[in-house]
């Protein structure tokens, strides 16, 4: 005769974990970054990429380790392509190895400047300055 045993997870996997823990293996199931990797794509751009390619294109989005940046003008389009390499280099000397393998640029034919932070609501009778690219 076999003793009864418990159903379900073991004690191991019932052990509490962390927040970032739990999100980070989330948004890898949904196919998208670490938290430190996001972190550092999008708040590190200009120390990663210095401020003359900072100021002509910024990071949209990072899904399946596709980083898509917009670009203010299509010669700066045609001169970051030639840099894939380099920028991917210095993109995993930051976020480690393996999160961003490819880009993908967008050209969106206005400047690239981070609008400033405000309080309170944006004036709804402007166009979003920003507007998502997807």
């Amino acid at each position: 005769m076999s003793t009864w045993q418990p159903s379900g997870p073991s004690p191991g996997e019932r052990d509490p974990r962390s927040l970032s823990e739990l999100l980070d293996h989330t948004t890898r199931r949904l196919g998208g970054p670490s938290a430190s990797a996001a972190s550092a794509v999008f708040a590190r751009w200009e120390e990663m990429v210095g401020p003359d390619i900072a100021g002509h294109a910024r990071p949209r989005s990072l899904h399946d380790g596709v980083l898509v940046l917009a670009v203010d003008q299509p010669a700066w389009a045609t001169q970051l392509s030639y840099m894939t390499g380099e920028l991917l280099e210095r993109i995993a000397g930051v976020t480690g190895p393996g999160e961003v393998r490819d880009i993908q640029l967008k050209v969106v034919g206005q400047p690239i400047v981070e609008a400033p932070f405000r309080r309170g609501r944006r004036d709804r009778s402007q166009p979003c300055a920003d507007p998502p690219l997807w």
